[in-house]
């Protein structure tokens, strides 16, 4: 980054076992400018580190959805809050003893580093940091806030806002169309926002702002989205589709034109990790999704048709209908929720994460909900694949699997 004048327009975050001022110290030293807790901060407020959480029986309540443990929780967001000013004040310590005001003039300074005396022979005798504790030779070595400008571009999701503003205000219907391309980032975020902020968790009435895209989306297509929003994309998305969706409404349909014809439903229209983190709304893709689908999913409903390699991995809340083939490990860490799924060639138990989840038979309540999803997800995407599953209703029914979560 130094090298190709680009450090000063990045800021650079570390993490990974973080727990002390010394930490952060040593973190800024190598050029780092923001610093994230994760293990500590959860030790904080209780954690244990049974390293259990994927098994549903977190003894402390803090990764599992069974009402009865999460009942022993005790943490407090003070607890965080003390260990994170306790963090901060053993900073500002090291700090005075470095003659240093701010932690800002230390970041880059891995000229102050020194390697530790050790008694150790071997590899680690021969180890040369050399590279590490060496100035860069250009300045600037940090990150100096000088915007990424891109003169006369507007953020698709700022102008979406400015023309919707109205309509979120006052709860009336909004309708747009826009073209989308993949530097177009977070689209939909700031809207989700501006209701959230305005109306509260319970959103605006459904379909009150329907909103077309067409073309290739960047990262995060309908991130945050909540009730009242409809966002519907005629292309294809990169990864993080719906990423913490909660509460909206998306809609995906491949370009129409004659490789969508060729491929049919094998047609890959959505990146890896769609839904990471979802806690509501619903999601119709009429193609195929990536890695990690609906990964740590909490109450979103998908219908899509197709996902790669550990789809619903640590989902713990939610429904997914899958209307194709998966990939391996499907379920890893799943403890809560429900997902269907077409096995076109008998393949789909050699597929699954046996030791987390098992394969059940549907019921009568089973067979209606997923011929509910599957004519809603016609209805919304014009969906062939759904087309064919529902004139052949009967001779696909045998192949519908059922994946639920052991010890549910």
């Amino acid at each position: 980054l130094v090298a190709q004048g680009l450090r000063e327009r990045v800021e650079l975050r570390v993490d990974g076992g973080l727990r002390t001022g010394r930490d952060v110290i040593v973190a800024a030293l190598l050029g780092a400018e923001a610093y994230g807790f994760g293990t500590a901060a959860l030790v904080a407020v209780g954690c244990l580190m049974a390293r259990q959480c994927h098994l549903n029986t977190c003894p402390t309540g803090v990764a599992t959805q069974d009402e009865a443990l999460r009942k022993k929780f005790t943490g407090t967001p003070e607890q965080a809050a003390a260990y994170f000013t306790y963090v901060a004040n053993d900073v500002r310590r090291l700090l005075s003893t470095m003659g240093a005001r701010r932690l800002d003039d230390l970041v880059g300074r891995a000229d102050l580093l020194v390697p530790a005396a050790t008694a150790q022979a071997g590899r680690a005798s021969r180890l040369d940091l050399t590279m590490l504790r060496t100035p860069a030779s250009s300045p600037p070595q940090r990150w100096r806030r000088v915007p990424n400008a891109r003169h006369g571009i507007k953020h698709l999701d700022a102008r979406l806002l400015d023309d919707a503003r109205t309509a979120i205000a006052e709860g009336t219907a909004f309708t747009g169309t826009y073209e989308i391309r993949n530097h177009h980032l977070s689209v939909g975020a700031r809207v989700a926002g501006a209701i959230a902020e305005r109306h509260g968790n319970t959103g605006l009435a459904p379909d009150t702002l329907d909103v077309r895209f067409a073309g290739t989306a960047g990262q995060s297509f309908g991130a945050f989205a909540v009730q009242g929003m409809t966002l519907r994309l005629e292309g294809q998305a990169n990864d993080y589709v719906g990423k913490g969706l909660s509460g909206g409404t998306l809609v995906l349909t491949p370009f129409p034109n004659a490789r969508y014809r060729e491929q049919g439903h094998r047609m890959m229209l959505l990146g890896n990790t769609a839904l990471y983190g979802a806690t509501g709304g619903r999601l119709f893709a009429a193609g195929q999704a990536g890695d990690r689908f609906a990964v740590r999913n909490s109450g979103a409903v998908a219908v899509v048709e197709g996902t790669g390699n550990h789809c619903c991995e640590y989902m713990t809340g939610g429904i997914v209908v899958v209307l194709g083939r998966s990939g391996r490990n499907f379920g890893a860490g799943m403890s809560n929720g429900v997902a269907y799924v077409l096995d076109e060639d008998s393949t789909f138990p050699g597929r699954v994460n046996h030791d987390l989840v098992f394969l059940a038979p549907l019921d009568e309540d089973d067979v209606v909900a997923v011929h509910t999803l599957v004519e809603e997800h016609r209805a919304r995407t014009d969906s062939a694949r759904a087309a064919d599953v529902l004139t052949r209703w009967d001779a696909w029914l045998p192949r519908w699997r059922k994946v639920v979560p052991r010890g549910r």
